[in-house]
């Protein structure tokens, strides 16, 4: 029975009962240590097995991560999946391999290590094809980051399948375990009474008098209500002598385990020492290694009768994770030492091995510092990264030669940065810099200091790092230092860093691909300043530079963006996508993804590109990568000033607060928001820094509205110099819907009816970012409207109408329903869109669906499991009126 804890359990309830009819659930539990988080999963698990085996009784998965392996690559999948593992090899190949190589099972395949997640939420959803799946992660604070992210990774992606997920998770005193957007469940100390209740029912023997006193000092913490009264019981704890109040709660109930061991015969601490340092928990590998040190199995009888030790299921197991710690902290340290040697000598695992001997050193030594190098390795292998990142770490810090430890340094950090952990990445990446002296070296590690603020959105100083890579390499290898030199161009033009561009330029004289780097120099510099149509002519002669990097390289379709060039934007960025999701390549895919929705917001096809950016959004935020989930805000948070929702809107634009061309794209979705309900005002406001002529290669899109506010406001002469520069821009692209736009900017600045009619023109002849062509046909049938020339407007404003409608945006269609009204034709609101009732992933799934693809397929492809891919077509089936794959197959889903 668990006291006083009523509320928790009937969350717990909800979560086992929702996963009985089919629907999946997460909880974190978080709380102090002690405070009876062990016991709610213990709980969770006896009542998700209490009927009977088959379709109604649950399979529970489970497992307690300890902090030895929390360095060991995906040891705590291991554990959890140990069970099932004989079902991993029917997921999809690419996912199979994944799992299989993360797990050890499959030698490496070069995969990516991303993969591994979509592997488990799979394997759990195939899982749930017979019978709920209960998983339970104890203590996952102490997991390894290979670990924690897969888990975390699926458990953000589980929705009809059958299956709940709870984490328990340690609040102070622990690493952190970070899983946002899943739910919490935070326990705190029991009330008086249920304290009281607790202690009747386990330490009825102690006088009320002392049982008042734990009950003090426990302040409500279940472990301690359990634990001091056996202290006292042993004379440890005298009711009179309560000495170490002051302490946290956990402090207290850990000096009393110390205290506890302490009374316990000298070869049985040992052993306990032993199974403390272990990470295994098995019985073999503790008793070979107690052997060593004068103990034996007769010794475990002691620490078996104080509870403080037990078998489980053939492990070795202390009954709570602070037995553990005061075992091991309250051993001095010439102990302690003795211990991981005795380890290290016992243990098959090399990997394990190398681990006991660095705990087991105390000084610089190579021998030991080159065999956790090489486990470092073997950890890459199989994806895990974190793994490697702390191997080298440890091996740098104990390698004598101040070189080799610069070289260990700098692969930690490169292992660091590739597991997401970039704050540490670059402390160890400064220290890296420090130590080596070779040029090659440098170059490599400030290659690395440079992709690090790359992905964390610094790029000038990304730009800078790798003008550092530079110098170091241009005396030794001048095809490296001019690779550097144009990747440096190319994140100083991102980081607007002018002046860094011209020295790029000067130092780029005879280098190997010398006139590609200057040519990005004059690109940036033109967009820039006053030369447009040289920057772009420059921008248009880099796109068949080696040094892009092929196909695999997303910025060319940012540079066909920047040239207008949608349908080419859209078609490189489509083609990178399916290459990512057919490799799952999770790293480059967000990124594709943000230039797709670009692209796909642009050509007008808004559903489309919502559901592609909110994919991005999530993918980009599971891994880290800092730059796209900026990027793919911006276009959700234009989507959402399109159809004047402020409350979404401004949600997005919180998170573009950090760097230039981030604030940028948040100043002209609030902008365009703004334009659309009437705020001219609040317009020029936010566009005063673009009217300037800051960073308008970043804002192109919102010089229009910057021109059109303007003109609302007859302040012209704000928004002159924004729209030569358009102007300029529209005419270098040669894009016929750019040059409309331009058209039409020149009308609202001179109020020329010739202006409109050359906009519509334009507009008409080519298809091209269908949205603005509404814009022109609403701002030029106001015009004619004001003139008196009803029925010349109509055409104009119906067209406007129409297309706004089909956008779904909202306040623009208003106002062109009220022109409309005023020239004496009324338009009623159309009726619900069907397709506009799918939310963004149900329509990612049926346009899949539609095109043949199985369950097992869209979920391989969207990073779903087939059962949520199933879900979602149960949902999307009536609001488009169909009952199967067949009647899908012959709507029109465009």
């Amino acid at each position: 029975m668990l006291h006083g804890r009523s509320a928790e359990l009937a969350v717990v309830d909800d979560l086992l009962s929702a996963a009985r009819a089919g629907r999946s659930g997460v909880l974190v539990v978080r709380g102090e240590a002690g405070i009876g988080k062990s016991a709610l999963l213990d709980l969770a698990a006896t009542r998700a097995t209490s009927p009977p085996p088959g379709p109604s009784g649950f399979l529970v998965l489970r497992g307690t991560a300890v902090e030895p392996e929390s360095v060991v690559p995906f040891a705590g999948l291991n554990l959890l999946l140990g069970p099932v593992v004989d079902r991993v090899d029917a997921l999809p190949p690419n996912q199979a391999t994944a799992l299989r190589t993360a797990l050890g099972l499959a030698p490496p395949d070069g995969g990516d290590h991303h993969l591994v997640g979509l592997a488990v939420l799979t394997l759990l959803a195939d899982l749930a094809e017979h019978r709920p799946v209960l998983c339970l992660v104890d203590d996952a604070h102490w997991l390894d980051q290979g670990s924690a992210h897969a888990l975390v990774f699926a458990a953000r992606r589980l929705q009809a399948e059958g299956v709940a997920v709870v984490f328990a998770a340690r609040d102070l005193h622990a690493p952190p375990f970070p899983a946002p957007g899943l739910p919490e469940l935070r326990l705190t100390g029991l009330a008086p009474e249920h304290a009281a209740a607790l202690l009747d029912e386990h330490a009825a023997d102690l006088p009320s008098h002392v049982r008042d006193r734990i009950a003090e000092e426990a302040d409500g913490n279940p472990l301690a209500l359990l634990e001091l009264p056996a202290a006292q019981r042993e004379g440890r704890l005298p009711a009179h002598a309560f000495g170490v109040a002051a302490l946290p709660t956990h402090s207290r109930v850990q000096q009393t385990f110390a205290d506890r061991i302490g009374t316990l015969p000298e070869r049985t601490r040992t052993l306990l020492l032993v199974a403390a340092a272990d990470d295994t928990g098995d019985p073999g590998v503790v008793l070979k290694a107690a052997g060593l040190l004068d103990a034996t199995v007769d010794d475990l009888e002691a620490a078996e009768q104080r509870q403080l030790l037990r078998s489980d299921d053939g492990r070795l197991t202390f009954r709570h994770p602070l037995i553990r710690a005061a075992a091991y902290q309250s051993a001095p340290l010439k102990h302690r030492l003795a211990v991981h040697r005795a380890l290290a000598e016992v243990l098959d695992d090399a990997h394990r091995s190398a681990w006991h001997l660095a705990a087991a050193t105390t000084a610089p030594d190579e021998q030991v510092a080159r065999a956790l190098a090489r486990t470092a390795e073997d950890a890459r292998d199989r994806g895990g990264y974190s793994a490697v990142a702390s191997a080298y770490h440890r091996a740098a810090e104990l390698t004598p030669d101040p070189v080799e430890r610069g070289h260990r340094l700098a692969a930690a950090a490169g292992a660091a940065g590739a597991a997401g952990q970039f704050d540490r990445a670059v402390v160890l990446a400064d220290r890296a810099w420090e130590l080596v002296s070779d040029p090659v070296d440098g170059a490599r590690v400030a290659r690395i200091q440079a992709r690090l603020a790359g992905e964390q959105g610094r790029s000038a100083q990304a730009a800078a790092q790798l003008l550092r890579a530079v110098s170091c390499a241009e005396h030794t290898d001048r095809e490296l230092a001019g690779d550097l030199l144009f990747n440096a161009a190319n994140h100083a033009w991102a980081g607007q860093d002018l002046d860094t561009l011209r020295d790029i330029a000067a130092r780029a004289r005879d280098l190997p691909g010398a006139d590609d780097t200057r040519a990005v120099v004059t690109a940036a510099l033109g967009l820039a300043g006053d030369d447009v149509p040289g920057g772009m002519a420059a921008l248009r002669g880099l796109l068949g530079s080696p040094y892009v990097g092929g196909p695999g390289n997303a910025v060319t379709a940012w540079w066909h963006l920047v040239l207008g060039d949608d349908q080419a934007a859209h078609a490189w960025a489509f083609d990178l996508e399916r290459r990512s999701r057919a490799q799952g390549a999770l790293g480059v895919l967000p990124r594709a993804l943000a230039y797709l929705a670009r692209g796909r917001l642009h050509l007008g096809r808004h559903r489309d590109a919502r559901a592609t950016a909110e994919e991005g959004l999530r993918i980009a935020g599971d891994i880290g990568q800092e730059f796209s989930v900026g990027f793919l805000a911006g276009v959700l948070a234009e989507l959402a000033a399109i159809e004047g929702d402020e409350v979404r809107c401004a949600e997005l634009v919180s998170i573009l607060t950090e760097g230039s061309s981030r604030s940028v794209r948040a100043a002209g979705a609030s902008a365009l928001l703004d334009l659309g309900l009437g705020r001219h005002e609040a317009v020029l406001d936010r566009l005063a820094d673009v009217a300037a002529g800051a960073d308008r290669l970043h804002s192109i899109t919102s010089l229009p509205d910057l021109v059109e506010a303007s003109a609302r406001l007859g302040r012209h002469g704000f928004a002159e110099n924004a729209a030569t520069w358009y102007d300029e821009w529209a005419s270098s692209t040669g894009r016929p819907w750019a040059r409309a736009v331009a058209a039409r900017c020149r009308a609202l600045l001179t109020d020329d009816e010739r202006w409109y009619a050359r906009a519509v023109d334009l507009h008409r002849a080519h298809e091209g970012r269908p949205f603005e062509r509404a814009r022109t046909e609403l701002l030029y049938g106001e015009w004619l409207r004001r003139a008196r020339r009803r029925a010349d407007a109509r055409p104009h404003l119906r067209s406007a109408l129409a297309e706004f409608e089909r956008l779904g945006a909202t306040p623009w269609a208003s106002r062109a329903r009220t022109e409309l009204r005023a020239t004496g034709e009324s338009r009623s609101a159309p009726g619900p869109d069907p397709l506009g009732t799918l939310t963004p992933q149900e329509l990612q799934v049926v346009r899949l669906a539609a095109e043949g693809l199985s369950n097992r397929d869209i979920g391989a492809q969207l990073f779903l499991s087939p059962r949520t891919v199933g879900y979602h077509l149960y949902k999307a089936y009536p609001k488009l009126g169909v009952a199967s794959r067949v009647e899908l197959a012959k709507l029109d889903l465009a």
